[in-house]
């Protein structure tokens, strides 16, 4: 058994991003990148997995972009996964450009079972594992919360609207990790070491045009000041008024 974890290198969320001058990107200037916080998941499912089976299934690190990838992908080997392959393409994709690219290997290293995170905290798209499904041809079961693999049958618990619901499917699949799935694991020293010496195979990514691009970034309007309007009840009428005429919210 090959298992595959695909993993988005990403701005933290506690970076203070700038749009860079062509008004399409992120100006990269004094941001730091981390693992994509929902990928953490995706890649202890899969450990969990690989431990589950004696640890002999392989466990294959995906990515998709250019050489600063590489930075997230050693964080992701220091965790336990065995290789990696880094799809080069040193151009923005749209999600389903990157899910052309991630098919592509995934069919060529015959990975029985693929792990995702649900979404990539950038742009919060929330489709490329399903995209990746699609072009594959397997099953796909997402936002999941539980899971249970046995033998070629698995049995997954996916959050809903309002609920939850029990999913059953077979191999091949693709799953795509909500927070809550489990507890990741911590890089050891031992594993921050062995990362090190691990090979970060790289090809270049399969040829596609994308479907959409970015034609402008805007940041949000800043936020108005809060207002007092009074400490007693006299202010409520004020606050009404205020709610209704320039909140809007009643």
């Amino acid at each position: 058994m090959k298992i595959a974890v695909c993993v988005s290198h990403v701005p933290d969320t506690a970076t203070r991003v700038k749009i860079g001058s062509d008004q399409k990107s992120i100006d990269s200037n004094g941001v730091t990148y981390v693992l994509n916080p929902y990928d953490e998941f995706a890649i202890e499912e899969a450990l969990k997995l690989k431990e589950k089976n004696g640890g002999t299934p392989e466990v294959i690190l995906l990515s998709v972009g250019g050489d600063a990838n590489k930075e997230t992908i050693r964080k992701a080997l220091a965790l336990g996964a065995d290789s990696a392959v880094l799809l080069k393409d040193d151009n923005p994709r749209d999600s389903a450009g990157i899910a052309k690219a991630l098919s592509e290997e995934i069919k060529s290293l015959g990975c029985e079972v693929v792990f995702f995170g649900k979404q990539s905290v950038d742009y919060d798209n929330s489709i490329t594992g399903q995209l990746t499904a699609e072009m594959l041809g397997y099953n796909c079961v997402s936002v999941v919360v539980s899971l249970n693999i046995d033998g070629n049958k698995v049995t997954a618990e996916t959050e809903i609207e309002g609920g939850r619901e029990v999913v059953e499917t077979e191999f091949p699949v693709i799953i795509t990790a909500q927070k809550g799935l489990n507890e990741p694991r911590y890089a050891s020293l031992k594993g921050i070491m062995a990362a090190k010496k691990k090979t970060i195979e790289e090809k270049p990514a399969a040829a596609y045009e994308n479907f959409t691009e970015v034609s402008s970034m805007i940041m949000p309007p800043p936020k108005q000041p809060g207002r007092i309007i009074g400490t007693d009840s006299s202010a409520i009428p004020e606050l009404v008024r205020l709610l209704r005429e320039e909140a809007k919210v009643i």
